[in-house]
């Protein structure tokens, strides 16, 4: 490989370019409109546009993205993780155009994405598996029926994809039928196909996973376990290698199960396992996700391995670079840091990042995809950065990881440090065992303990001005002085906004930047304070829109409108 194509944004992006700089490789960027200024574009040997603001238009548009590698003279792709990373097709595309796909084959990606040949795979090895659907449901019906044979809880699981999209838990049957076309929507959204598979639900159980590395030389490694059970919505937060208080056993069954797995399937990459474990040992297959995983650096940490350099040189034909897995090495946490608002529901926050001030110091490590003076854009992933944190024993990691937290500061928008300070305060999580905290441990044990105060964003206004222009599609940076807009009093600042208009009462306010979705009732209908009516999509989630008070709808916002937060969507009218 001379030169690689990064197919994705962010924080993961600046990983790539930064092991293809150490590699001996050239990188080239992509960027959707709201990135033109992003970390990534910068962070990599060229920066071309893909002409667009959403992911369909931009990162998912495979036509777009090969068209770049040809203009580039780029000869491989790496996908990075989510958007088409997990996609065959695109796979497939990208080696039908001569390059070289940094993953797995399309056939093992086409093989384990399908969970429900994933399950099968995983069941003609002997790993641990509970009840599920033989392949994806039809309708919500046979998922209420699976609900009455199987008991509650029950997982609803997009059949392609990861990362949590598409899965929906129904603890109740009245929920059941809605969390169904909820996760046919997010599946829809995220991956572009909808199906989903429904399995028992392990109830309060733990997250474990583990690393596989394997080459094109029939080596396949597990190189390490991570435990990822701090989650909100089924996002991960926090995770941590190697996974704490497990077994001998327990871990020697994890390795051996993932390992099985990957070699039934003729694994080549960089992959991950995924498992469940109840507070009573039972421990079950979850899904495999074909790529690299967001939490790789935990493993990193522990191991001493470069994962990123690993599938770059797996891509270019080349062995494992270790014979052995070596042995873990201290402890490492990993915070995901969000642009969401903890004390507010987590709701995401896109917007203009005004400070950014990282930690440094002993075990600390820093993959960001914003810095002060950028933007964190609503049509994407909410993750602006990652904080990893090692120590030589998981104390010493905690330790640190406190001070690390303490220094952290993101001004501009709301993030999900707070919520990180609190939960390294927590016995649950810190304490010297047993592990209490377990899946579902946010929304339930710390919501009832914790009470973290909402963002208030501080007044700022503008302080640099940039510009680009695009020659042959290619973009190019210039830099001018603030100072310039003194001379030229035609020009507003650019940071004035209008004062918003006192709401009226009954006013129904978009809760997040984003696009509304759908409206759950139509115009004109009734409906009761607290009623769902609404459904918006920012950054990859959805959120419920509530009436404010009882009364009659009036819509003001058409479906398929993108609407700041606080917008008014429309109104009740009490009578």
């Amino acid at each position: 490989m001379k030169k690689v194509l990064i197919a994705n944004r962010g924080e993961i992006a600046v990983r790539i370019a930064r092991a293809c700089r150490d590699y001996g490789v050239a990188s080239v960027a992509v960027y959707a409109d709201a990135d033109m200024d992003a970390l990534h574009v910068r962070a990599a040997d060229e920066a071309y546009a893909l002409n667009g603001e959403r992911p369909a238009d931009t990162y998912l548009a495979i036509d777009k993205l090969l068209a770049v590698a040809a203009r580039a003279g780029a000869d491989a792709v790496h996908p990075g993780y989510g958007f088409l990373s997990e996609r065959a097709d695109f796979a497939q595309a990208v080696i039908d155009a001569g390059l070289v796909w940094i993953g797995p084959t399309p056939a093992t990606i086409e093989a384990l994405g399908d969970k429900v040949q994933a399950r099968r795979i995983a069941q003609s090895v002997g790993a641990p598996l509970v009840a599920g659907t033989d392949g994806p449901v039809e309708n919500a019906e046979q998922v209420l029926a699976f609900a009455e044979q199987h008991g509650l809880p029950i997982a609803i699981k997009a059949a392609f994809g990861g990362g949590g999209r598409g899965l929906k838990v129904a603890w109740r049957m009245d929920e059941v039928a809605e969390l169904y076309h909820s996760a046919v929507r997010e599946a829809t959204a995220a991956f572009g196909r909808g199906e989903c598979f429904v399995e028992q639900f392990l109830d309060r159980p733990r997250h474990i996973e583990a690393q596989v590395i394997a080459d094109s030389h029939g080596h396949v490694r597990v190189v390490g376990t991570r435990d990822c059970s701090l989650q909100r919505r089924n996002q991960k937060l926090v995770e941590e290698a190697p996974a704490p208080f497990l077994t001998d056993a327990l871990r020697q069954r994890i390795h051996e199960s993932a390992r099985a797995i990957c070699e039934k399937a003729g694994y080549i990459g960089a992959g991950t396992v995924e498992f469940l474990l109840s507070g009573a040992g039972t421990l079950s297959f979850l899904e495999v996700n074909t790529r690299l995983q967001v939490e790789h650096p935990v493993t990193e940490e522990t191991s001493g391995l470069d994962l990123v350099q690993e599938q770059l040189r797996i891509a270019d034909g080349l062995p494992l670079s270790f014979d052995e897995p070596p042995a873990p090495r201290g402890h490492s946490f990993e915070f995901r840091i969000n642009a969401e608002d903890a004390g507010n529901g987590f709701l995401p926050t896109p917007g203009p990042v005004t400070g950014f001030v990282a930690p440094s110091g002993p075990g600390v490590r820093l993959d960001s995809g914003v810095e002060g003076g950028g933007r964190v854009p609503a049509n994407f992933d909410s993750m602006i950065a990652k904080l990893i944190v090692t120590g030589a024993t998981r104390e010493q990691a905690i330790a640190r990881a406190r001070r690390a937290l303490a220094e952290f500061q993101v001004e501009g928008i709301a993030t999900v440090l707070p919520f990180h300070r609190a939960v390294m305060a927590h016995a649950d999580f810190t304490g010297p065992g047993p592990f209490a905290v377990h899946t579902r441990w946010i929304e339930t044990v710390f919501a009832e303990q914790i009470a973290i105060t909402p963002y208030t964003a501080p007044d700022a206004g503008p302080q640099v001005l940039r510009t680009f222009v695009e020659i042959d599609g290619k973009r190019h940076a210039l830099g001018l002085p603030a100072g310039l807009l003194g001379a030229m009093p035609q020009v507003a600042p650019a940071a004035q906004a209008p004062a918003a208009a006192p709401a009226e009462p009954g006013a129904v306010h978009a809760p997040v930047a984003g696009n509304l979705h759908a409206w759950v009732v139509g115009d004109g209908a009734p409906v009761e304070a607290g009623q769902v009516i609404a459904v918006m999509e920012a950054m990859k989630m959805e959120t419920q829109v509530l009436a404010p008070c009882a009364g009659t709808l009036s819509i003001d916002k058409a479906a398929g409108e993108y609407c700041e937060a606080r917008a008014v969507l429309g109104q009740v009218k009490a009578g």
